[in-house]
């Protein structure tokens, strides 16, 4: 094949790779939408069984639309998710487009991009004998309903490879940091802003307390992100409850643990408040092991952390 027949084969299959990723991107998938990623799960699955030849097995878990691909015995896993972070209506202000060489939109990053390269590369393969493609639809979440599914899929396997996007310059994720989640829920007393606010006591302003302590706990290394966060029922009523999520990741078990104990040891500043903290460590440490009669990992330039 000459040169120039093999870079229009290339430029043929890229642009049948965006056709794919943007009828993904153009299906919405909110996590928290069950609706919509049960509509984004008829896509993807039409998708997957139009290149890889086979219909999925649809898993249904509390609401929420998995789908797996199994070809003979498992063994080698490739995973994946079809749901995003971004609201059903993202596509209005972040609209799907192409320029230089960037695609853009809801959920194109992650992972929808990642799923279009899994379908295309499996096609590729002269037999998909030993593969399992798993992709699930509440990952954003922290995989609430799909841990169980990816381990029974995962168990016992060779390898599993996960279709994320890659880091800053390509490199291969072969560690990544523990993951743990909180819930902070501050509970106060509700009055009347503009009658007796003296009457109340102000969740929403022991939340703010409470945010800037936990946003102290990271070093670095370590990150303690409070993210969502609410307060209150109406703009004239003292905030009675006040809530915010905190997002942790660690590089050991030991930065894990201390700050479990320091989410647990929240105290209220305010007289009247109380704390209530919910959650813990969600996903250990992964490190990366040398295989077996390899004396050492590849160089940095291709690792990174997840």
């Amino acid at each position: 094949m000459s040169a120039a027949e093999t870079a229009a084969g290339t430029a043929f299959e890229l642009d049948r790779m965006l056709a794919d990723l943007e009828e993904l991107v153009l299906c919405e998938s909110f996590s928290s939408d069950h609706e919509a990623v049960a509509r984004s799960a008829l896509v993807v699955a039409a998708q997957g069984e139009r290149l890889l030849g086979a219909a999925p097995e649809p898993i249904l878990i509390e609401g929420v639309t998995h789908l797996r691909w199994t070809f003979g015995t498992p063994r080698v896993l490739v995973l994946g998710h079809h749901d995003t972070v971004w609201p059903i209506g993202s596509l209005a202000s972040r609209p799907w487009s192409v320029a230089d060489g960037v695609a853009r939109g809801p959920g194109v990053f992650d992972m929808k991009a990642g799923l279009v390269q899994a379908f295309h590369a499996l096609a590729a393969l002269p037999s998909l004998d030993g593969v399992c493609v798993l992709v699930t639809g509440d990952e954003e979440l922290g995989s609430p309903t799909s841990r169980a599914l990816i381990e029974e899929s995962a168990r016992g396997l060779a390898a599993a490879f996960v279709l994320e996007a890659s880091a800053e310059g390509g490199a291969l994720k072969t560690a990544r940091k523990g993951v743990s989640a909180y819930d902070v829920l501050v509970r106060g007393r509700a009055a009347h802003a503009g009658l007796e606010p003296e009457r109340g006591v102000n969740a929403g302003v022991e939340l703010a307390h409470q945010i800037l302590t936990i946003a102290g706990f990271g070093d670095g290394a370590t990150t303690v992100v409070p993210t969502l966060a609410s307060a209150g029922s109406s703009r004239n009523t003292v905030p009675a409850e006040a809530r915010v999520a905190v997002d942790v990741r660690v590089p050991d078990l030991a930065a894990q643990e201390e700050i479990d104990l320091r989410m647990r040891a929240l105290t209220p500043r305010l007289p009247g408040t109380r704390i209530e903290v919910t959650g813990g460590p969600n996903r250990p440490l992964w490190k990366p092991r040398p295989r077996r009669g390899c004396s050492r990992w590849p160089s940095r330039s291709r690792r990174s952390w997840a």
